[in-house]
């Protein structure tokens, strides 16, 4: 019975470890793709949202305080959502580059992001 009660205590405390490892790892969702979002809005209206896409060329709006644009689908290329920035300008930041962003869908037709990553630029280039 010692070797039984031995080895469910290992077992528990690998557990215990195993939990407490994984604590703080966020495990939630990856990237949306634009075309989602337009497509099924009400299931990430009010939602945090992760996407990536490109500044479609001819709608950046850069004012003091608030920067605006038009996220372009990075697979379709015709899905677009509005998206209103209030941080900082990320360095290279410009129309038609890629881009990564987090923030919270606020209506179909909008994100209200808070996180702009820009893509990493080819080193190929033409």
């Amino acid at each position: 019975m010692e070797k039984q009660q031995k080895a469910l205590v290992a077992i528990m405390f690998m557990a215990l470890v195993v939990i407490i490892g994984l604590w703080g790892i966020d495990f939630s969702q990856g990237y949306i793709m634009v075309s989602e979002l337009t497509n099924y809005p009400q299931s990430h209206i009010g939602n945090e949202v992760n996407t990536m896409g490109n500044i479609k060329n001819g709608t950046l709006q850069i004012a003091p305080g608030m920067i605006n644009f038009l996220l372009v689908d990075a697979e379709d290329h015709i899905s677009e959502i509005q998206v209103e920035y209030t941080g900082d300008l990320p360095a290279s930041f410009a129309e038609g580059q890629s881009i990564s962003l987090s923030g919270t869908m606020v209506s179909a037709q909008k994100i209200e992001a808070h996180q702009i990553v820009m893509g990493c630029p080819s080193k190929y280039a033409e």
